[in-house]
């Protein structure tokens, strides 16, 4: 079929390529109905509130007033963007997010696997519970209460501060109040939310290894190291390249509700990001045309390292997400 199909001449192999294809489709349909059944709420999902509401980026090009709407608002092409790129504050917001997304990306990211191959070489299946149990435990606390009990560890009594104070012999009041420790302090609570919940993900491909590799391994005499480093590892590489590219992909990107909750205007010089320097200019100073701007601009400078960490990742490793 398919030789009789490139070798029909002109339009007409053009049509039977595309006839060919469609009849493909028609039988996959036919076939696996009952799975695309079950992705039809995703696809609706995706449609309504992911793809019908990106015609309101256009208000990124627009002066937007809520009393013409955003197709009657007056376009003014690219002067949104030119105000941020041009504003005192772009490259103090870009580089906060940057900074604090590489510190995430070297510790964050690497200790969960860690964990994940301690908690899979423990042979005491109670100790291994408990300790699941009290890594897994801050992800559930929601991120109001987690900012919380950071403002009150780094308080003028709080042990944190106490304890800083007694290692470097100043006399802090506030750590929040002192613009170098901010990202210290942010990425540090990000690996005590979140080490335990994912390296769950690094658990569950550790399981789909086949044990027969560490027996054979283990009869020719390879330790406990040699064996992480010649299939523990491997054997998880996929799943660590495909969050690392996942990773790669956020670098511009920082919610803005635990920045939010944790910075103050004294220390904005380390902790202002993107994301909360939109909330304030579309939110508190009523300027959503010049919010969208910048949130575009973030969005595609994501979708470029997305697609650059893709290819680098296929070129060096041989894995990629496609």
């Amino acid at each position: 079929m398919k030789k009789i199909i490139q070798s029909t001449p002109g339009p007409q192999g053009g049509k039977s390529r595309l006839g060919a294809w469609f009849s493909m489709v028609g039988k996959d349909l036919r076939v696996n109905k009952s799975i695309y059944a079950l992705a039809i709420p995703g696809i609706i999902y995706y449609i309504v509130f992911h793809y019908f509401p990106m015609y309101g980026v256009t208000i990124a090009f627009k002066e937007y007033s809520q009393k013409f709407g955003i197709m009657g608002s007056p376009w003014v092409g690219l002067v949104n963007f030119r105000d941020f790129f041009g504003g005192i504050f772009a490259w103090r917001v870009i580089r906060n997010t940057l900074l604090i997304n590489f510190y995430e990306l070297l510790y964050v990211f690497p200790l969960p696997i860690l964990l994940a191959i301690l908690l899979n070489e423990l042979r005491n299946q109670t100790y291994k519970r408990v300790v699941q149990t009290i890594t897994y435990l801050p992800h559930f606390i929601s991120s109001v209460v987690i900012c919380g009990m950071i403002v009150d560890f780094v308080s003028p009594n709080g042990f944190i501060t106490q304890f800083v104070n007694m290692l470097t012999g100043n006399n802090y009041v506030n750590l929040l109040l002192q613009e170098e420790f901010f990202r210290t302090i942010y990425v540090s609570s990000d690996i005590w939310q979140g080490i335990g919940w994912s390296s769950i993900i690094y658990l569950a491909a550790i399981t789909g290894i086949d044990m027969e590799l560490y027996e054979a391994a283990s009869i020719d005499g390879a330790k406990k190291m040699r064996q992480l480093w010649h299939i523990t590892l491997p054997g998880i590489a996929p799943t660590i390249v495909t969050m690392f590219i996942l990773q790669v992909g956020k670098m511009m990107t920082l919610g803005a509700d635990k920045i939010i909750l944790l910075y103050n205007p004294v220390i904005y010089e380390t902790a202002d990001v993107i994301s909360s320097h939109v909330y304030r200019k579309g939110l508190i100073d009523n300027n959503p045309s010049y919010s969208a701007a910048v949130g575009l601009f973030n969005s595609v400078i994501n979708c470029v390292l997305v697609f650059s960490a893709n290819h680098v990742s296929r070129k060096v490793s041989g894995s990629s997400l496609y």
